[in-house]
């Protein structure tokens, strides 16, 4: 899921929104979002957490996803144009849409056409160590459920834009102003996982989306 586009994400950053460092190893389920926020009061509390906007890619409800035995709830702000790569977590998943449309499915191969549409309210179950992968046209809001600890193998690896041998991958750069199909704007982070390379762009006219590298222009 942008998965954890790539959350791709920062542990509980107890509302901060900052990525610490011990959380940026590549299994982690927060290793690239952008910011990771508390909506609970503490372990135990009573909440009602309502459905609005969210400031980062990541919003813990309750628990914690990377401690072992905690049950955990947590949603996840799918971008436009995310391409979730291959990847498995060794804990049962338990995903609902909350918001918008996602398309999800499980095998060993990339392959659009197994994909099925998951729409608000629709949801799905994957069993620990399965590989699966995904899509998000339009953007969405997954509500992710399970017992701990989350942790994501990705299945070919991952890069970032911001890795010392980035070049040997990314075309463009953080900063760049592209363009393509959804519009014109500014890179701000770039993602890669075998075949599939993305960047996060920052729209001209606000927002944020995902392009595939093939798919961009410089501006």
């Amino acid at each position: 899921m942008r998965y954890l586009i790539f959350v791709s994400c920062a542990m509980l950053a107890c509302g901060s929104g900052t990525t610490p460092d011990h959380a940026r190893s590549a299994d982690s389920p927060f290793a690239a979002a952008s910011g990771v926020t508390r909506a609970d009061g503490g372990k135990g509390t009573y909440r009602i957490v309502p459905l609005g906007p969210m400031t980062g890619d990541v919003e813990i409800l309750n628990g914690d996803p990377e401690k072992a035995g905690e049950p955990f709830v947590m949603r996840i702000h799918e971008l436009p144009g995310a391409i979730v790569p291959l990847h498995s977590h060794p804990v049962d998943e338990n995903i609902t849409v909350v918001q918008g449309s996602w398309y999800f499915a499980v095998g060993d191969t990339w392959d659009r056409a197994a994909l099925r549409e998951l729409r608000p309210g629709d949801y799905a179950f994957a069993p620990g160590g399965s590989t699966m992968f995904g899509y998000c046209p339009d953007g969405a809001v997954v509500q992710i459920h399970g017992v701990g600890p989350f942790r994501i193998h990705w299945r070919h690896g991952v890069k970032t834009i911001r890795d010392p041998d980035a070049g040997s991958t990314f075309v463009f750069g953080r900063g760049e102003r592209v363009r393509c199909p959804r519009g014109t704007g500014v890179i701000r982070e770039g993602y890669a996982s075998g075949e599939i390379i993305q960047y996060e762009i920052e729209g001209e006219a606000g927002g944020r989306f995902m392009a595939s590298q093939h798919e961009l222009r410089r501006d």
